[in-house]
């Protein structure tokens, strides 16, 4: 059985911005999208708001499916959504 990952990104219109097979990929254009304002962009945690690493929104994505991320910034946020095929 072969799984594939999938990430989409969602705008602050929650309108589909994109559709990707990289972590690495969907990660820069999300910071590129949710970095519209005076702040910069963060990922809400538990412990607090956090800067997006490719690494930290790997551990946050790892084992997951069907969860969302929120990047934000003072004037903008964007979803990632991790979901999966099966073959």
């Amino acid at each position: 059985m072969t799984k594939i990952n999938i990430y989409c990104l969602f705008d602050m219109s929650n309108e589909l911005h994109g559709v990707y097979s990289s972590i690495q990929a969907v990660h820069g254009d999300a910071l590129k999208l949710a970095n519209r304002g005076t702040s910069g962009v963060h990922i809400q945690r538990p412990e607090g708001p956090t800067r997006p690493t490719v690494r930290l929104l790997r551990n946050i994505l790892k084992g997951q499916i069907d969860v969302k991320v929120n990047y934000y910034s003072d004037s903008g946020v964007v979803t990632i959504l991790k979901t999966g095929l099966k073959e």
